[in-house]
């Protein structure tokens, strides 16, 4: 028996990529390098930023949390995803709610830290001389505090639903890892409010902050147009292009999978999806905030030759 004795079922079984040994040790290799792409990247833009005084703003704040994040999210499914293609694709119960946990927490964590990140930019643009006032450090600490506690919230509230469910039946977890739609389809029992507790917090969670980002987007690209000179357009766009490239690529795929939380079906387009958010994305987001950024890139180099001493 499990947590509570609510369950026959101690052990899952994720769905495998695939059956041949040499595709899976290709699968290996490059769910391993983008694991240490992701940790690596993420982790440098963390002691770039911390090192660096002159990077010490509103938006590099906010840059080390989504950094935080992503290192979160890529912890919690890849050593999984790894382990399952070299040796078994078994979970236990308690390590399934976990992985269901902290993988909740850093997805919902993150869509309202992009809603931050449309914030501090809209007001960095529309609101220059009020920016300081508006965005100040504690400001920024509140809603850092907001976005990692709501989304604290939203994984406990999630998890703890599914606890309370039985699973007496199938173990085959449809997916490559756990997520909380494909779980919900092994219940024995009926999960009628957990389908309405995840369908609600996809409705806040995804369409709310998607219209509040796109709104302050809106907003921003309005301003723009409106400013005369070319040059005075081009680095007020330089400002928010990256964080609208890495916008449109996360809600692009998490709006995909997750506007059908009921269904929790994941076929071979399901699984490229959820490969794209959980950790392509977090491994793509240095690259992207960093090559167009020469100042970050400064900051950078200095590190690496302050490690290479």
């Amino acid at each position: 028996m499990a947590i509570g004795n609510q369950t026959e079922v101690t052990v899952f079984i994720l769905q495998s990529f695939t059956e041949d040994p040499g595709l899976q040790a290709a699968l290996f290799c490059f769910f391993f390098t983008l694991f240490v792409v992701a940790l690596v990247g993420n982790g440098l833009i963390i002691m770039a930023i911390h090192c660096s005084p002159n990077l010490h703003t509103p938006m590099y704040f906010y840059l080390v949390n989504l950094a935080m994040l992503d290192m979160i999210c890529t912890s919690t499914i890849l050593p999984k995803v790894l382990q399952s293609l070299v040796a078994d694709n078994t979970i236990s119960y308690s390590g399934c709610l976990s992985q269901m946990f902290f993988f909740t927490w850093s997805l919902s964590s993150e869509l309202l830290l992009f809603t931050a990140m449309a914030y501090d930019r809209y007001l960095a643009i529309c609101r220059p001389l009020h920016y300081g006032t508006l965005m100040s450090g504690r400001v920024c600490l509140a809603l850092a505090g907001f976005v990692w506690s709501t989304g604290a919230l939203n994984g406990s509230l999630l998890t703890g639903l599914v606890l309370r469910l039985s699973f007496c039946g199938p173990n085959m977890i449809a997916h490559f890892f756990c997520e909380v739609p494909p779980v919900l389809l092994l219940s024995c029992s009926p999960t009628f409010i957990n389908d309405i507790a995840t369908l609600t917090a996809d409705l806040f969670l995804s369409g709310m902050n998607f219209l509040l980002t796109m709104a302050s987007y809106g907003f921003i690209i309005t301003n723009i147009l409106r400013i005369r000179s070319a040059e005075g357009k081009r680095r007020a766009f330089s400002t928010c292009s990256s964080h609208l490239i890495v916008v449109t690529m996360y809600y692009s795929t998490v709006l995909y999978t997750y506007i059908r939380p009921v269904l929790g079906s994941a076929g071979l387009l399901d699984k490229v999806v959820a490969i794209l958010y959980t950790i392509l994305t977090p491994t793509l987001n240095p690259l992207i905030y960093t090559l167009r950024n020469k100042e970050f890139k400064a900051s950078l180099k200095k590190l690496l030759l302050l490690f290479s001493k």
